[in-house]
């Protein structure tokens, strides 16, 4: 007889993990705020479901709670489950306790999806089985007890996934960055960071936990580390770690000084991707990769979709989707990554960060913005303040596309990088990318 267990939010993570429950025997109760969504497989497997209000987790009477990462834990049935001792857990954790494969787990502010795929480019030269998932792509808990022991999880998770973990222990642990993001949820940036610290909270001496050397905030969790602790840098030569000397990305490690290629040969191009190199270089050599499979992946690797992705030239001007920019600090590194004039489409639903320091950048390197969605008096508001007033406005991301385009002359470049999320009008920053694309296709 297995658990009863009730599921928490009827989005990927926590559809998959249903279905995983209740074949492995466990009662299970999948509820969300939404009406009913088609799930004739759960249905199939004995899910029961609650839609449309608040479980009563008191008749329901769950062994334990799987949460989904996009619901609060401050909604009424968690309250509940705290006050009563009822185990509340995330889909990462689930996974993590049915997997036998050791897990690799990348987070940060910005560049999680680019460098956990970078990532899992690269342990495939280990020979190893690769599985890639978590917050990008499949839930982990789709293959977790598919996985052996000599095969590995390289897992983007979230703040939000970290959470709920309780014994995840990740062998390799990075964290790339951090800026401000999500404030609405986590309170503030020591929220947040404490969230982002659980990553590595469970580990032990022989796990690696990596480091940017750079961020200030992410140098002083050092000392709360159990496991080894490796850094990065652009910044500083390190007598240990991933390093930039002069051009050269360099690695040094037990005593042995490495050149791993010339920063001008990673394909991925900007500041913000050496970052992410650097860390998945240190990632990568730990696992055994040679560091000539290092650099012939790196000068190989194209990025992801959705970040800074070219789509097209037309009119000779060149238009970029950077959907998954979803808070200022991204957009900033977007902006940063060219040296042609721009026109942003900016707008979504806003975090709680403030626009203050990207609208001193858009002042300074963006010759004109169009604005969209919730957040888009806001970002005037902010424009303003900067003296920036090369903006318009519009109703629609559809005419927000064509304006841009309207506006933009031969050598420019049209950037879709909104600095908020997508929740306002879409479901995901990847609809709203391929939107994105498919407007200007039909251009």
């Amino acid at each position: 007889m297995g658990d009863k267990v009730l599921v928490i939010g009827a989005a990927r993570s926590g559809l998959a993990g249903a279905e995983f429950l209740a074949k492995q025997g466990n009662e299970v109760v999948l509820t969300d705020m939404k009406q009913a969504v088609q799930v004739d497989n759960l249905a199939e497997l004995g899910v029961s479901f609650v839609w449309g209000e608040q479980p009563d987790v008191e008749a329901i009477k769950p062994d334990y709670i799987v949460m989904s990462p996009g619901v609060p834990l401050t909604i009424p049935p968690v309250k509940y489950a705290k006050e009563h001792s009822i185990p509340v857990i995330g889909e990462l954790e689930l996974a993590y306790r049915n997997c036998k494969a050791p897990f690799a787990a990348i987070t940060g502010t910005n560049g999680k999806t680019t460098t956990t795929t970078l990532i899992g480019e690269l342990m495939k030269k280990t020979g190893r089985q690769v599985f890639v998932g978590g917050n990008i792509g499949v839930p982990i808990i789709t293959y977790a007890d598919k996985l052996q022991e000599e095969d590995i999880v390289v897992a983007e998770v979230s703040s939000f996934q970290l959470e709920t973990v309780e014994s995840f222990c990740p062998h390799l642990a990075l964290m790339i960055n951090l800026t401000p993001d999500h404030l609405d949820r986590h309170g503030d940036m020591a929220g947040y960071l404490a969230a982002k610290a659980r990553i590595f909270e469970n580990q032990k001496e022989s796990d690696y936990l990596v480091l940017n050397y750079d961020d200030e905030a992410l140098r002083e969790l050092a000392p709360q580390s159990r496991g080894k602790v490796i850094f990065f840098s652009q910044k500083h030569k390190l007598e240990e770690g991933v390093y930039l000397d002069g051009s050269q990305v360099m690695l040094a490690l037990n005593g042995e000084s490495l050149f791993i290629c010339n920063a001008d040969e990673i394909a991925i191009k900007g500041k913000h991707n050496l970052e992410n190199a650097m860390g998945a270089i240190a990632f990568a050599y730990l696992s055994g990769v040679r560091a000539e499979d290092i650099r012939d992946v790196l000068m190989t690797f194209q990025g992801v979709e959705h970040r800074l992705e070219p789509v097209r030239t037309l009119n000779e001007v060149l238009y970029i989707n950077d959907s998954k920019g979803t808070n200022p600090d991204s957009t900033i590194k977007a902006i940063e990554a060219y040296d042609r004039p721009i026109v942003i489409i900016l707008g979504g639903k806003n975090k709680g960060v403030p626009f203050t320091e990207l609208a001193g950048l858009v002042k300074e390197r963006v010759k004109k913005a169009v604005l969209v969605g919730q957040a888009k008096e806001e970002l005037a508001e902010a424009l303003d303040a900067a003296d920036f007033n090369d903006y318009v406005r519009t109703e629609s991301f559809e005419e927000a596309v064509t304006k841009a385009a309207e506006l933009a002359e031969p050598g420019d470049i049209v950037l879709l990088s909104p600095a908020c999320t997508s929740w306002d009008m879409f479901s995901s920053f990847e609809e709203r990318g391929r939107l994105f694309k498919k407007l200007v296709m039909e251009l």
